[in-house]
């Protein structure tokens, strides 16, 4: 991981190792995590993406070491992210946050997100056939386009989008670009509200958050982390405000490994 000394985003960063100590005991942390592009290797599809060997063991650990002050926060549906990590299960804030669950006995809830109006969706659905290659993802709280098979349709989904946003101007949806994914969801909620909610709740209340992600929908967890006294760190590239990133996916894992090496042979103050 580096530490970036610039949060302009222009340029190439001056950049120094950052020490593991940066990050408070794990007995004071919560260690807030997205899964795709951050803990995981992209993949062509969503459901091809795999989950390295040790990795499910190391977030265990740590969920161990926090007293259970682990989450993951994804676009993805809670049920979707078992799915990944099973027969493991975590704490987690789902479908961009929309849903919550705060400890692995919890039952999942909903946080004031209604599902997308089914007509809605359907029309959204539909961009779907604008080009062999362009996967549909139904998240419930949100419709996914996926297009990383046909990245010439780029331009076409985000029209597609566009005009019927402008033909239904009062429809309550917010449209997330991602990497080759255009995702709409209903308005209201995010990942940075999940986290706030996740937040109030034990072991997570009082703790020192720190947050990795990606993507665009990330951001708005690293513009509330100073809000929570918390960190930010970016992976592949170097996001406004972060206190710093990761070259790729592998890093991340490789740092998280570390942390539990740390803590089982330091005492950091």
């Amino acid at each position: 991981m580096h530490e970036d000394r610039s949060s302009d985003g222009e340029g190439a960063p001056e950049t120094v190792a950052v020490p593991r100590s940066l990050v408070p005991h794990l007995s004071q942390s919560a260690i807030l995590l997205d899964i795709d592009g951050t803990l995981l290797d992209l993949a062509p599809t969503p459901r091809e993406v795999w989950v390295p060997p040790g990795l499910a063991d190391t977030l265990n650990r740590l969920l161990v070491q926090t007293s259970g002050a682990l989450a993951l926060v994804s676009g993805r549906s809670l049920n979707d992210i078992d799915l990944i990590f099973a027969p493991k299960q975590f704490p987690a804030v789902g479908g961009h946050g929309a849903e919550m669950r705060v400890s692995i006995d919890s039952e999942s809830v909903a946080i004031h997100a209604p599902p997308m109006d089914k007509e809605l969706k359907l029309r959204l659905a539909a961009i779907a056939k604008l080009s062999p290659g362009i996967l549909l993802e139904d998240k419930g709280y949100s419709l996914a386009l996926h297009y990383r098979l046909a990245p010439h349709a780029e331009e076409a989904i985000y029209q597609a989008v566009s005009l019927i946003r402008a033909d239904l101007p009062n429809a309550p949806i917010e449209v997330l670009p991602g990497k080759c994914v255009c995702e709409i969801k209903h308005s209201g909620f995010t990942k940075a509200t999940g986290v706030l909610e996740l937040m109030n709740h034990q072991p997570f209340k009082g703790r020192r958050p720190f947050f990795i992600g990606d993507d665009v929908t990330d951001e708005t967890v690293f513009a509330i982390m100073p809000d929570l006294d918390g960190l930010s760190f970016s992976v592949g590239r170097r996001a406004q405000g972060v206190a710093g990133h990761f070259g790729e996916p592998s890093d991340v894992r490789q740092w998280l490994a570390h942390l539990l090496d740390d803590e089982n042979t330091t005492t950091r103050p």
